[in-house]
């Protein structure tokens, strides 16, 4: 009896163990150790986010990625994987257009010269 008491306890903690490790992080509640405990915050990233949080709460991860520095969409995507959440939703990068246009707006090509060496245009 007393042996299956050990195993219960045991698989008790391991999951519990399991379930913080993988545990996302919410942006807004956060303390900074939590911050620090994601891959790719480190101790200046995370007083960066904890100042701007103390003058409004994160709307969305824009609102996040513009409010901090040195935070654009790649390491937003990192953070993300890593487990950290604003407003409880991980980041999904704004989607490229589909189609970019390949010269500059406003571009117009020059008409070929007619004119032959030796002579001038008027």
């Amino acid at each position: 009896m007393k042996h299956r008491w050990r195993k219960l306890w045991a698989a008790l903690w391991l999951a519990l163990a399991c379930s913080w490790a993988g545990a996302a992080i919410e942006v807004n509640q956060a303390s900074s150790d939590d911050l620090e405990s994601i891959k790719g915050i480190g101790p200046a990233t995370a007083q960066r986010i904890l100042q701007q949080r103390q003058r409004a709460r994160f709307r969305d991860w824009q609102d996040f990625i513009v409010r901090v520095p040195g935070i654009g969409e790649k390491r937003a995507t990192a953070l993300s994987t890593h487990g950290l959440r604003v407003q409880g939703q991980a980041f999904a990068p704004a989607s490229a257009p589909a189609h970019a246009p390949a010269r500059p707006i406003g571009y117009a090509p020059r008409a070929p010269t007619t004119a032959t060496a030796g002579t001038r245009s008027p």
